[in-house]
């Protein structure tokens, strides 16, 4: 990923952690994509791969599309923590803004 997209990918979910429209922790994400809010996940690049494997296996069973991007600490500073390696978008509009950056 390029600097400019990375740049408008941490805007965008900057703008959705303001919006209070996305998840992030681990229980949350859980919850979300339990209940079937979730729109779309995002997983740190350096997550640990069981927390990958686990998070897109729940992600395909609701059909929520997956994108492996950001480091946990650009994906924490995005959402106002320290470190984040899972998030999800429950909101549409958000969703569709970032899958067609990520096109």
């Amino acid at each position: 990923m390029n600097e400019a997209l990375e740049q408008r990918v941490m805007n965008l979910l900057s703008m959705a952690a303001r919006a209070r429209r996305i998840g992030s922790g681990a229980f949350a994400v859980e919850e979300a994509l339990k209940r079937k809010q979730g729109t779309y996940l995002l997983l740190a690049a350096d997550a640990s791969e069981e927390t990958k494997k686990k998070f897109t296996r729940m992600a395909v069973q609701v059909n929520v599309p997956t994108a492996e991007l950001l480091t946990m600490q650009q994906l924490g500073h995005c959402l106002g923590k320290e470190y984040r390696a899972v998030a999800v978008l429950i909101d549409r509009g958000f969703a569709d803004r970032l899958s067609a950056y990520l096109q």
